[in-house]
């Protein structure tokens, strides 16, 4: 069986257009970057953002550099980051990077960090240094599809199967030589969900023989025990054009 590792569960299924790119934000309360007090009630969620959905897809963001050490150090907050480029983070980051402007290591630096989590964001503060100073750093964020540095554009869906044979086979080759031209030639991404209810694959209790980026998606009917597959269709997530 071949292991899912490259499997985009957004649940959120929102948009059928092609090639269409899809892309939402939040925002936190801002931060008392005097007292060095921060407060962050999220605001309400827009429905069918796909951060909101569980998802084995993991990406970084675009690197953002909003502030400079020039005055009590430098700020690289969400809440800021979030306001100045909206749609560009997801709402719930799993992880967070820094790094010099020069390309060092928040641990190569060897400053002393007052915050760097995917709750507040990063800062550095003057205050807390021997030499009274702070590099200039950059920050990125782990979060889902569709917010991958350099985003990511979904196709069409596509049903070119139905479970009448020996299973659904929504395989990747087959739906390029039908759909020339619709479907890039990398894609980084697949998402399956069954045509009824829409409900993701991975959801469904099926066992599937392929479910990848590079070959499509596969459910036989021999690897059920009840014998039987649901009727699916894919997309797939390419880099925008």
């Amino acid at each position: 069986m071949i292991k899912l590792l490259s499997v985009a569960i957004v649940a959120g299924l929102f948009f059928e257009s092609n090639q269409q790119l899809v892309s939402g934000s939040n925002s936190v309360e801002p931060a008392d970057e005097k007292r060095g007090r921060f407060s962050y009630p999220f605001l309400p969620i827009k429905p069918g953002w796909p951060c909101y959905y569980p998802t084995h897809i993991q990406c970084w963001t675009d690197w953002f550099d909003r502030d400079d050490p020039s005055g009590t150090g430098d700020w690289e907050t969400l809440y800021n980051l979030r306001k100045e480029n909206p749609g560009k983070i997801c709402p719930k980051p799993v992880d967070i990077e820094a790094q010099t402007l020069s390309g060092l290591s928040v641990a190569a630096a060897g400053e002393v960090i007052y915050k760097s989590d995917t709750t507040v964001g990063f800062a550095c503060r003057i205050m807390d240094q021997p030499d009274k100073k702070c590099e200039d750093y950059r920050v990125r964020f782990s979060c889902h599809p569709p917010f991958c540095g350099g985003g990511v554009c979904w196709t069409k869906w596509y049903d070119r199967d139905d479970p009448s044979g020996t299973g659904d086979w929504e395989v990747l080759s087959n739906l390029r030589s039908e759909n020339p031209g619709e479907i890039c030639d990398h894609p980084l991404y697949i998402e399956a969900v069954t045509t009824d209810t829409l409900t993701p694959a991975i959801s469904t209790g099926e066992i599937f023989s392929v479910y990848n980026p590079t070959e499509g998606f596969v459910c036989r009917k021999k690897d059920q025990k009840d014998g039987k597959c649901r009727d699916y269709k894919v997309r797939f997530g390419c880099p925008c054009k």
